[in-house]
């Protein structure tokens, strides 16, 4: 999952509720008023009727009222919606969740916006830099830790690729914002 921050795509208003990013409208669907809805989220199950959303820049709140599967993603039908004509008024736009309705996950695993931010440390406490990417490939995420000025690689910053395997990764302390790991030979010139 993607999480709001700063910016354009940010919370609903000053103290407003920290929203995820969990899809896009697509395109129109048929002649009723559903959505292709291509999905972020790891948790689609949770896209029931009557799940309340909000879509767009200005958080529209939209409540589904119905869900459909489709090769490409979800269809969805949203309430008050029914033309095609109101869906593609709706193209391209991001759905949201509030943060506070995220499924919990089991212990030790954490949501990417829960982990990106932190200050990565060896064994020893050496700080390393801020997680500020994950990779996602195949076999394992790749944390992409920022050394020197965190935002700005090309300012004699670098990067250090971390596999986000138990042998690197040894403990994440979310309320320090630190996470603690474990340089394998070759990871760090």
């Amino acid at each position: 999952m993607f999480t709001v921050g700063e910016g354009p795509a940010g919370s609903p208003s000053a103290g407003g509720p920290a929203l995820l990013v969990i899809g896009k409208i697509r395109r129109p669907h048929g002649v009723n008023g559903e959505a292709l809805v291509e999905v972020y989220t790891d948790f689609p199950e949770r896209l029931v009727p009557k799940t309340q959303l909000f879509i767009g820049a200005t958080h529209q709140l939209l409540t589904i009222r119905k869900r459909r599967a489709h090769k490409d993603g979800l269809l969805l039908a949203f309430e008050n919606i029914t033309t095609p004509e109101q869906v593609g008024l709706l193209r391209n736009q991001l759905l949201y969740i509030p943060v506070a309705e995220r499924p919990p996950l089991p212990e030790g695993e954490y949501y990417h916006h829960q982990i990106l931010g932190l200050h990565v440390v060896d064994e020893d406490g050496q700080e390393l830099g801020i997680l500020a990417e994950i990779l996602e490939t195949g076999a394992n995420d790749v944390y992409v830790v920022r050394r020197g000025d965190p935002q700005r690689t090309e300012a004699g910053g670098t990067e250090l690729l971390l596999p986000a395997i138990p042998e690197v990764v040894l403990d994440v302390d979310l309320p320090r914002k630190t996470m603690r790991v474990h340089l394998l030979p070759g990871l760090v010139e």
